[in-house]
């Protein structure tokens, strides 16, 4: 996912729209304000451009919004081309210039945009345009739960099933054996005892991965943790190997890795850090005095304790790290890696 180096973007043409832009960034102090170049003289700390349609690509999606005052049509043709998928695009909010309604047009759940208009909204008190269908009628975002409850979505092309199924009070199946939607959804949207299954729309969150009809939204927790022992200057490549084939073997996402653990002597460990900057997850170490605490191994090693102090660096490593969590993987080698994987007991564990 590309980088947002700032809150929201302030786009405007006009000296009336520079004078509300520069209004709406009083509540919002990180924000950019860009101003059309023949208002920009009279918009002291603005951003010049000459036209909206060269400067907009370059700075689409750095920013986590947009706010642009000025028509929606001029809007809507400057985006043609600069869309990816609603799980990455930036909200959109348009504006008029008297600053009467702050219009969600984009990306309204998961970019925040309805949000972000509400929120306009109360600060210059203008009257915010909820298009979305499940905020009209009060029905849960299953997009946006999944988004609070930090659920990567797996088929976002699913949503529609399974909001369409809530929009028309039909109940949906839902697997969710460790509670991660508990509360979300009320009680008569879910079908009474029924996993997501092929009889229609339904939700599974879990990290095992299993073929589903197109109907079931798949949602992954971050619920795994990877213990890893290695060989000094064992290369990153051959370490993902393993850790791709282990995940297939069990048939486990590695969407859901949460985090990666190690001993402390491998703090330096060129390919372990290369291999945790790949996944983009934290890596975590341990003492041999912590290890040491992790008794009920399943897979000790004599040689390991001879050359590390304690029988096991990945499966104590994976148990540490997932909060004393059930390990699900015993230790997998291969000449110079080692790896286990341990499960978060709750969503409030580790």
């Amino acid at each position: 996912m590309t980088a947002r180096f700032n809150p929201i973007a302030i786009w405007t043409l006009t000296a009336e729209g520079a004078a509300l832009g520069h209004r709406l960034q009083a509540h919002f102090p990180e924000s950019r304000l860009f101003v059309g170049q023949r208002a920009a003289e009279n918009a002291p700390g603005a951003i010049p451009f000459a036209r909206l349609a060269e400067i907009l690509p370059r700075h689409f999606h750095q920013y986590a919004g947009h706010v642009f005052i000025m028509a929606t049509g001029i809007v809507v043709r400057s985006l043609g081309g600069l869309l990816q998928h609603k799980t990455k695009d930036p909200a959109v909010v348009v504006m008029d210039e008297c600053g009467q309604y702050a219009i969600s047009l984009l990306s309204g759940h998961l970019g925040g945009a309805n949000r972000l208009a509400r929120r306009i909204g109360a600060c210059l008190g203008a009257q915010a345009v909820i298009t979305t269908a499940t905020d009209l009628h009060q029905v849960p975002a299953i997009d946006l739960i999944a988004q609070e409850r930090h659920l990567v979505i797996e088929n976002p092309e699913a949503i529609r099933h399974v909001s369409m199924a809530l929009l028309e009070g039909r109940s949906i199946g839902l697997h969710d054996p460790y509670g991660y939607l508990l509360g979300a959804l009320p009680t008569q949207a879910v079908k009474a005892g029924e996993d997501a299954d092929s009889s229609g729309p339904g939700v599974w969150v879990d990290d095992i991965r299993i073929d589903r009809p197109a109907e079931t939204l798949i949602l992954r927790p971050a619920s795994l943790f990877i213990g890893m022992g290695c060989n000094r200057h064992t290369p990153s490549t051959e370490m993902r190997a393993l850790l791709d084939h282990v995940l297939a073997q069990f048939s486990l996402s590695a969407a859901c890795i949460a985090g990666l653990a190690s001993i402390d002597i491998k703090a330096d460990e060129e390919g372990l850090l290369a291999l945790a900057a790949d996944l983009s997850r934290p890596l975590s170490f341990f003492t041999r005095d912590q290890l040491a605490t992790v008794t009920d191994i399943p897979s000790p090693s004599a040689i390991v304790e001879k050359h590390v102090g304690v029988p096991s660096v990945c499966e104590a490593a994976a148990i540490l790290a997932s909060g004393r969590g059930p390990l699900i993987v015993p230790k997998q080698t291969t000449p110079n890696v080692t790896i286990a994987i341990a499960r978060i007991n709750s969503t409030s564990s580790a």
